[in-house]
């Protein structure tokens, strides 16, 4: 078979990435082998590629923690070629070669077929960024979150899933307050569907607990902005952690958990189990499916511009998704 382009990286003896000529017996095992057609940059994607983060479990290791395209192989029938797919998570771009390539082989339970609904391209727009807030969601409303409650804060708005969250939660009736430093984007957050934009708390709070405001949260920050979503959670209030731009410690008290009930809850996409992936990405391509997909494309790239993605990403200077064209 012919080689493939994909872009690969190495850790020994020191970090380096760039597109190499690979064949399929070079990958990872899997029972399913995908035509890719489109992936995206995520957080962890801009980590691993640039090495300012720990992300890979394994080297040399193609990178990309999503894809999208059409069963080219498969020896499991629930899989037939032809078939449009998706991966998200699942150890991809960590543990197995991931979706920067033209030929991505995958265990079949990471597979999921596409959702009536959405194109390949459409899933790459939400990814891993628009399953994560669709945990997200799923984690509010199983812990009895509802929009008459009041006002839900989204930290990070601006980024991929704070983008995605502000939709989301606007489509279901929830009121939006978009957090962001980057206040130059507050016309398009409003345009998604926040009701207001405001700058994020940036210090840790100076008191147990702050004026009861928000009846939840999606935090993507972390760190001391956290703290104080924590402290202004009105009783019962419900604060989901996705993310850790602004640091992966926090200091705060048992005071909003003892004295107004509130729940900090958790959610990892990697390992998210098979069969809920299926219930959310049907979601997303129905009830909760973001209406403002194609304002959220920051840019498309083809594999050889993924540095570039990479470094604006980290550095700030993206509002957004970021899609990786690989075929079409």
């Amino acid at each position: 078979m012919a080689g493939l382009q994909a872009f690969r990286i190495h850790t020994e003896p020191v970090h380096r990435a760039g597109i190499e000529t690979l064949h399929v017996e070079d990958l990872t095992p899997g029972e399913v082998l995908i035509e890719a057609h489109w992936s995206s940059v995520n957080y962890k994607d801009a980590l691993a590629g640039t090495g300012r983060g720990r992300i890979l479990r394994r080297a040399p290791l193609v990178g990309g923690i999503d894809v999208a395209g059409i069963v080219a192989e498969s020896t499991d029938p629930a899989f037939r070629p032809g078939a449009p797919v998706l991966v998200t998570g699942c150890g991809l771009g960590e543990t197995l070669d991931g979706g920067y390539a033209e030929r991505v082989r995958v265990p079949a339970r990471c597979v999921v077929p596409l959702p009536d609904g959405l194109s390949l391209r459409e899933a790459m727009i939400l990814g891993t960024a628009g399953f994560t807030a669709a945990a997200a969601l799923q984690r509010l409303e199983d812990n009895h979150q509802r929009p008459d409650r009041g006002p839900m804060a989204v930290t990070g708005a601006s980024g991929g899933v704070g983008s995605l969250v502000v939709q989301m939660l606007s489509r279901l009736g929830y009121d939006v307050v978009a957090l962001s430093r980057r206040l130059e984007h507050a016309e398009w957050l409003l345009g998604l569907g926040a009701q207001a934009v405001e700058r994020p708390p940036r210090e840790a709070p100076d008191r147990p607990l702050l004026s009861a405001r928000w009846a939840g949260a999606v935090d993507n920050v972390g760190g001391d902005t956290l703290a104080a979503l924590l402290a202004a959670t009105r009783p019962w209030g419900n604060v989901v952690s996705i993310g850790l731009v602004g640091g992966h410690r926090i200091e705060t008290t048992v005071m909003p958990f003892i004295l107004r009930g509130v729940a900090l809850l958790g959610v990892t996409s990697a390992n998210y189990p098979a069969e809920g992936r299926r219930i959310l990405w049907d979601k997303l391509a129905g009830p909760w499916r973001p209406p403002h997909l194609e304002e959220v494309v920051d840019r498309e790239v083809p594999l050889g511009g993924l540095p570039a993605a990479f470094d604006d990403l980290l550095a700030g200077r993206v509002r957004g998704r970021i899609l990786v064209r690989i075929a079409g």
